[in-house]
């Protein structure tokens, strides 16, 4: 592939003592779809929060568009293009869903063109998320604290958004959600990358990601120890169940 957009280079970051990274090596391509596998304490939240600036990394290099992020506060990382979807969502619980958005908005980037922030000349307004989530526009005026689960899940999709991200990067996206809401936002999931937008994902739910999803990172102890394409990963269900399940 041509250069990617994220390069992610022997990545290691600790809490204190205790070390969590371990040299991670991964990246995702302009307008591709990368996931980031792995069980529970495995790494994937570190790497993620490491990428960001919110965990220092020891050692490493973290380069988006050829440009060296590591070592940068997280929001000038913000400034660079990188739009983080947190786990849990944490959203503005006293603000109503459109204080949310309009709290994060962000003129789109002189230049941004397809693949670096999702092939959409005009940029994110509010009313374009209202129009990829509907559910949304009905609670305009409900405060974050009040909505539901799903809905929150969406606030946060829509306020990363709102920066006009060139890689959208999602922590859990449908942990803990209802089916039908799961649903949805993999349907919004597959719109935005048919758009364009570059992502980043972490998710459990392996059949969704090899349906939209490019390439895949496993993480383990973290270690990466496996990597392939989506087809790969379908085609070896050893790893699945040695490195992802239960």
């Amino acid at each position: 592939m041509a250069d990617p957009l994220l390069e992610v280079r022997g990545l290691t970051a600790a809490y204190g003592r205790s070390q969590v990274l371990f040299g991670v090596d991964l990246e995702v391509g302009a307008g591709e779809m990368t996931s980031l596998l792995g069980r529970n304490g495995m790494g994937k939240t570190t790497t993620v929060y490491s990428i960001m600036g919110l965990v220092a990394p020891l050692e490493g290099s973290v380069r988006m568009a050829g440009r060296e992020l590591s070592g940068q506060p997280p929001w000038r990382i913000g400034q660079a293009g990188l739009g983080l979807v947190p786990e849990a969502r944490q959203v503005f619980p006293n603000l109503s869903t459109h204080e949310n958005l309009i709290a994060t908005a962000r003129a789109p980037r002189d230049g941004a063109g397809t693949g670096s922030r999702g092939g959409d000349a005009g940029g994110w307004t509010t009313e374009r998320v209202y129009e990829l989530f509907p559910a949304l526009a009905e609670r305009r005026g409900t405060p974050g604290s009040l909505l539901s689960g799903g809905e929150q899940q969406m606030l946060s999709i829509g306020r990363a958004l709102m920066t006009n991200p060139v890689l959208l990067i999602l922590d859990e996206a449908t942990e803990g959600l209802a089916p039908l809401v799961r649903r949805e936002i993999w349907s919004c999931l597959a719109r935005l990358k048919a758009a364009g937008q570059s992502i980043l994902i972490i998710d459990k739910n392996i059949d969704d990601l090899t349906r939209i999803a490019d390439r895949h990172f496993i993480i383990e102890k973290g270690r990466i120890v496996w990597s392939g394409t989506s087809g790969k990963l379908r085609a070896s269900p050893d790893a699945i169940a040695r490195h992802i399940g239960i």
